[in-house]
């Protein structure tokens, strides 16, 4: 694992959430950074003015909560610890993420072949429609996605990637992990391991709660910037995901490790 920096997001409250994740770390020989998390109770007036509510209205037509505020700054200061680090590669962990055994391995097998991507996702909610065009571990290969995957708790990525979501990420106009797989915004190659090998702890509740009142979701009548929205960024998903395809299908050989 020479020039990988493993980083974990925890909230300094949560001591049982990071207590869990080090134990799926030391199981599988991973070493690893804490990184504790920028706590929404707790947010400067410099750290608030990092979203760009209007615009989060507009694309996502919905209240922002200030967790998905801390989440999105926590993530951003990964990148920062990062490129002032020597690492060549970090993996990204949100401290609710469960571990599967095959993790050590695809990392090596991403790795070796670090000249096909930029960011990796090794966690999904959605499939993804994955393209598979190398196998980077048994059962497991690289994809290139045709349609939204959202999900933030596990992904690698390297210094270009880093780089490139340090200088574009901010101002925050959408939740986390609806920003940064847009690989044709960042010029970066996104990419996702299928089938994944890091999933979501179900036994463990989400930090980031909306508060008691009526309903964050806008009224459909209220949406219709954020149905043209989603309509244009899932067509540019769809044509970076094929240009991407046809790009790795050239490069071949596919699904060879």
């Amino acid at each position: 694992m020479d020039g990988l920096q493993t980083w974990v997001i925890n909230l300094d409250r949560a001591p049982e959430r990071m207590a869990r994740i080090a134990a799926q770390l030391q199981r599988l020989g991973l070493p690893y950074t804490r990184l504790p998390a920028v706590d929404a109770r707790a947010l400067t007036p410099e750290q608030r003015a990092a979203l760009d509510e209007p615009a989060y209205r507009r694309k996502h037509g919905m209240t922002p909560l200030l967790g998905e505020l801390g989440c999105y700054l926590s993530h951003v200061e990964a990148m920062r610890l990062m490129l002032a680090s020597p690492a060549q590669f970090a993996l990204v962990l949100e401290d609710d993420v469960l571990l599967h055994d095959s993790l050590p391995a695809v990392l090596q097998g991403l790795m070796r072949h670090a000249d096909r991507w930029d960011a990796v996702k090794l966690s999904a909610v959605h499939r993804g429609t994955p393209v598979p065009y190398l196998r980077v571990a048994p059962g497991h290969q690289l994809a290139v996605m045709l349609s939204r995957c959202t999900g933030s708790s596990a992904y690698l990525m390297n210094r270009r990637a880093a780089q490139a979501y340090a200088d574009g990420l901010l101002p925050m106009s959408l939740p986390y992990d609806h920003v940064f797989d847009q690989g044709w915004r960042f010029g970066i190659k996104y990419r996702l391991v299928t089938p994944t090998p890091c999933g979501h702890d179900d036994q463990i509740a989400s930090t980031i709660v909306a508060p008691p009142g009526p309903g964050r979701k806008f009224p459909w009548t209220q949406r219709g910037s954020t149905y043209a929205y989603r309509l244009g960024n899932e067509w540019r998903r769809l044509r970076y995901g094929l240009a991407e395809a046809w790009r790795e299908k050239r490069q071949g050989p596919a699904l060879i490790s």
